[in-house]
């Protein structure tokens, strides 16, 4: 990378302004002959991106996921909106957040309206893909803070930006959006919310840690070299990107508290449902939580295994209040309600 100068103590070097031309190229929404070809291409890629990731998830198909990650083009506005943060350019900022605002509800529509074309409800219960997105947790924040560092770091540095096709790939925006979309449609407004918090959580990561590597490599004094208007850097605005990010870990913390807890009780249900399996010659193939009910899978040979001893088992490990559903491979289901 090439520099005006050292920055003092060590740190990271003021951007050139040849990076910052070719930032601001790439980043903001700007007046001139090229904006009719940047917003078109905008909005083709984010409506095939949106067909993509909506036919990975009903197709339950993580490859076809990952390439609507690497199509979707939601991370240059968003970032845009981190620069404008540090250029303190108001109309800048609200432009580009319009851009990422139109472009999640034009994701969300599109995807509801594919959901339309399936012929069962894709829930979290029996599409992984979905089930993936709608619980997000304060690991999802952590790992969307370094990908928006790494992205930001990526467009600063022209030397490293082979890399943004993997921070892509590590982000998830458009599916999340597709996902809300599908379970709107399939009538799961809770599991809609779930995964438009991790879009929230990614949009708001990448914002903060985006302001953060800007201010570091002083791309404001460079884009003040190069005859860009840069507004004055109110504290405010910096508070709000960052206080941002903490009112969001608090859901995030309350959603880690609730799979710690599904996660304990999966453990302590696994011994006991085991035990009970291999009394009859059948196994126990799978167990989880979903929406505070035990379900276990067990799977065996005919005749259909008996159900009677296992909620005995469950209550002395301590799940009596916890509802169960076993399911029978080859012997249907059964019901075990808690004890209230």
């Amino acid at each position: 990378m090439t520099v005006d100068e050292a920055a003092p103590g060590g740190g990271p070097a003021r951007a050139s302004t040849v990076e910052v031309e070719r930032l601001l190229s790439k980043l903001l929404v700007t007046e001139g002959a090229d904006r009719r070809r940047k917003l078109s291409s905008f909005w083709v890629l984010i409506v095939l991106a949106t067909v993509i990731a909506t036919a990975g998830v009903v197709t339950d198909s993580t490859a076809t996921v990952i390439g609507a990650m690497i199509v979707a083009p939601l991370m240059t506005p968003i970032l845009g909106t981190a620069l404008s943060v540090v250029l303190a350019d108001r109309r800048l900022i609200l432009r580009n957040l319009g851009m990422v605002l139109a472009g999640a509800a034009s994701v969300v529509v599109i995807a509801f309206i594919l959901g339309l074309t399936a012929h069962a409800h894709l829930l979290a219960d029996t599409n992984s893909q979905i089930a993936a997105r709608v619980n997000p947790r304060l690991i999802d924040l952590v790992a969307a803070l370094a990908t928006g560092a790494v992205g930001a770091f990526a467009m600063v540095r022209s030397d490293v930006s082979d890399t943004l096709p993997g921070v892509a790939i590590a982000i998830s925006l458009v599916p999340p959006l597709a996902v809300v979309g599908l379970t709107l449609e399939s009538g799961a407004p809770d599991q809609a919310m779930g995964a438009l918090l991790l879009f929230g959580t990614n949009v708001t990561a990448i914002i903060a840690t985006g302001t953060v590597v800007f201010l570091a490599y002083r791309v404001r004094q460079s884009a003040i070299a190069v005859g860009v208007r840069v507004g004055r850097l109110h504290r405010g605005a910096l508070v709000t990107a960052f206080g941002s990010v903490a009112v969001i870990a608090i859901p995030l913390g309350i959603g880690s508290a609730v799979v710690v807890q599904q996660e304990s009780i999966v453990a302590r249900a696994a011994p006991a449902a085991s035990a009970w399996a291999e009394t009859q010659g059948w196994q126990v193939s799978d167990i989880s939580v979903r929406q505070g009910t035990l379900r276990i899978v067990a799977l065996g040979p005919p005749p259909s295994i008996q159900e009677a001893g296992l909620r005995e088992r469950l209550d002395q490990a301590g799940l009596a209040d916890v509802d169960a559903r076993v399911t029978l491979v080859l012997g249907g289901s059964r019901d075990l309600p808690g004890h209230r």
